[in-house]
């Protein structure tokens, strides 16, 4: 039985994606590569967030989500996330619209255009449990992929 855990989304079978480890038998991240070589131009007023496939999906229980989250040296490097921390959730797996491929979004907040390169790291997830309030009764199914839910 499966319980969480990463695979390679449609499309992206043959371009070699490794799936995401831990570096370290304490770190809570699993740090995630790109797919693609993109360049993240530098910010000015106005610029949209430039998305970072990542060739992934991600699956865990109805009662837990996954963040996706900046690593310590993003900043230093220039690498600014345009939400904050990303939350995704488990039925954002296997949508129809995208197939729950989860992409990383980044300003460019240094001086020059970033080049990142297929394989780089550029962030990590960590996978968490949630609760809900005592008069909760959701019932709201995702048909869509990123952004749908608004």
């Amino acid at each position: 039985m499966k319980i969480r855990g990463f695979e390679v989304v449609k499309g992206y079978e043959d371009k070699d994606i490794h799936i995401p480890v831990r570096k370290t038998r304490h770190s809570a991240g699993y740090d995630v590569e790109a797919a693609e070589d993109v360049v993240i131009p530098k910010y000015y007023p106005g610029i949209k967030p430039t998305l970072i496939p990542t060739g992934l999906k991600a699956y865990c229980g109805e009662d837990e989500c996954y963040l996706l989250l900046n690593r310590s040296s993003g900043p230093k490097k220039g690498f600014l996330m345009a939400n904050g921390v990303g939350l995704i959730d488990s039925d954002y797996y296997g949508n129809p619209d995208n197939d729950g491929h989860f992409y990383f979004a980044y300003f460019n907040c240094s001086d020059h255009d970033i080049e990142v390169k297929k394989g780089d790291v550029i962030g990590q997830v960590v996978f968490q449990k949630f609760l809900v309030t005592d008069d909760d009764n959701a019932s709201g199914e995702r048909l869509g992929g990123f952004g749908s839910t608004d």
